[in-house]
């Protein structure tokens, strides 16, 4: 596998003197490769690129953009075994994860291209002018959404291919018309490489401008900071820690013109057990699939669980607890990871009254992180805000409340979070009415007798939620209303049609579904 360590700077490769290494997790071996750690400088030079082709990028026919997205999916599979071999050594994830992830990756490229072609995106609004109107004339207005400009973003350590170089943030800003600067994860540089340089060669197969990809590497916060503040960085997006995306948000509000941040920042997404659930097996056994996939490393892993006290309660935890002692120790992404997983779990048992009902707060290994079933009660966890706070591995807290009146309570009192979950019958579901409206305006999806890991990559999947959980509850990372991050819209009022962009003249030949003086439809005005 040739690794260069260089950045993807446009069309060029850039190497600095500073370098930085990788280790395996699961052995603990420094990898093949030295990556160069990049600075402003290199933010500079990608920057500049970015803003000189924006227009170029973001005026060209939306087929060609299309395209684009699909040739970048075409040459990540191209890279074959040598992308999963690499990435596989850098994560410790297995090869069948990271299959499915490519998968992942490549399939809504495809989605984005579709949606691009497709056109509604761009949401052209037309009110034909009325000259003669009383007392005054109307004029003709017509309002469409344009890219945003420059974007960041920000590898995820958790997703090295769906969230990282050519991830979902990636895929829907440049379905957007918007350049994109990826600061590559140092967790996992060769894998980030391997797919920068697929965006690299798609962009010359397909004539895009230079400055349309760059990809930074680097194991510091400098590479990061000098992106968010760079004046021609107009939208930012990240997926990570609450301390590190509340960071970027502050310092892009801090900036001469402050800019979005969308930061993807996790979750405890609570689970209610209504008391027909709690009897099942199959859900303690759910539980415990759902906390431990991926040991744990996912934003929607359930990690509070509430149900009513009681005979049943206390069984079904036990339960739980068996499933849990069967399921094995695994390799988590790399020692930091670890290290935060068993400091998290130390701050949870440090709180009088919490127990830990299955496994072991501390493993043998660099980077092993054990699965952990804690339990305590309602009142514990109203009188402690840390005990919702995300830990982010395989643990989760069963919370046991008095009545229904106190999961109510409990509901009223959680921060935001991308995800809740109610498992009942559909009685027990209109009986709890009132706890789905709580839960409306605290979580971004609410999933019914189900779990919350998997996030379907689709048109109506909504991936976020109120803060902490995100930085804005408005917008999603994962399906194709992702793509409305990275567009604002512009009115032009009385444009003669010469002068009009092509989405809002009379004719419509691309047959985009448009608002015709308040009518929808495909036709020509």
């Amino acid at each position: 596998m040739n690794l260069s360590g260089t950045h993807i700077i446009g069309f060029e490769e850039i190497k600095n003197s500073s370098t930085f290494t990788v280790r395996n997790p699961a052995t603990g071996v420094v990898l093949e490769g030295e990556f160069s750690n990049g600075g402003a400088e290199d933010v500079e030079r990608a920057a500049q690129l970015a803003e000189r082709d924006f227009d170029a990028y973001r005026n060209m026919p939306l087929n060609k953009r299309a395209d684009f997205l699909e040739t970048i999916a075409e040459e990540i599979l191209a890279l074959g075994e040598a992308l999963l071999e690499r990435t596989m050594a850098e994560t410790g994830l297995p090869q069948a994860r990271l299959q499915g992830e490519r998968g992942r990756t490549t399939g809504q490229l495809k989605l984005f291209a579709q949606v691009v072609r497709e056109g509604s995106f761009i949401d052209a609004r037309i009110d034909t002018a009325i000259p003669d109107r009383q007392p005054l004339p109307k004029p003709d207005v017509r309002l469409m959404q344009i890219s945003l400009g420059p974007t960041a973003v920000f590898g995820a350590s958790n997703f090295p291919l769906a969230f990282s170089v050519a991830g979902g943030d990636t895929a829907s800003a440049l379905a957007a018309g918007c350049p994109v600067i990826v600061k590559g994860h140092p967790a996992h540089p060769g894998a980030s490489e391997l797919v920068g340089r697929a965006i690299q060669s798609a962009a010359k197969k397909c004539n895009m401008p230079e400055g349309v990809f760059s990809l930074v590497q680097g194991n510091s916060i400098e590479v990061g900071q000098a992106l968010v503040k760079h004046p021609f960085i107009k939208a930012v997006a990240f997926t990570g820690s609450f301390r590190g995306g509340k960071a970027l948000f502050d310092l892009a509000a801090a900036r001469p013109e402050p800019i979005p941040v969308y930061a993807e920042m996790g979750s405890t997404n609570p689970v209610f057990i209504l008391p027909s659930a709690l009897k099942k097996e199959s859900v303690a056994s759910g539980l415990v699939d759902s906390l431990t996939l991926g040991v744990g490393q996912f934003c929607t892993n359930p990690g509070i669980v509430f149900g009513l006290q009681g005979e049943t309660f206390d069984k079904f935890s036990n339960v739980a607890a068996d499933f849990l002692k069967q399921k094995p120790v695994g390799t988590m992404l790399h020692a930091g990871i670890k290290s935060a997983y068993e400091a998290g779990l130390d701050a949870l048992t440090g709180v009088t009254g919490v127990e830990v009902i299955a496994g072991d707060l501390k493993t043998d290994g660099a980077c092993l992180g054990n699965p952990v079933l804690l339990k305590t009660n309602a009142q514990t966890f109203l009188k402690n805000a840390r005990l919702e706070e995300e830990v982010f591995g395989p643990s989760s807290l069963l919370i046991a409340c008095e009545s229904k009146e106190q999961i109510l309570e409990i509901a009223k009192s959680l921060t935001g979070h991308l995800t809740a979950t109610i498992h009942g019958t559909k009685e027990e579901l209109v009986e709890y009415q009132e706890l789905i409206t709580i839960l409306e305006r605290k979580v971004g999806r609410i999933i019914f007798n189900g779990f919350p890991t998997g996030v379907e990559v689709c048109h109506s999947m909504n991936h976020g939620g109120p803060f902490p959980a995100t930085t804005d509850s408005r917008t999603t990372s994962v399906g194709t209303a992702a793509i409305k991050r990275f567009l604002r819209p512009v009115c032009y009022q009385n444009f003669p049609q010469e002068a009009l962009p092509k989405a809002l003249k009379n004719e419509n030949d691309a047959k985009i579904w448009r608002l015709v003086d308040g009518n929808i439809g495909q036709a020509s005005v």
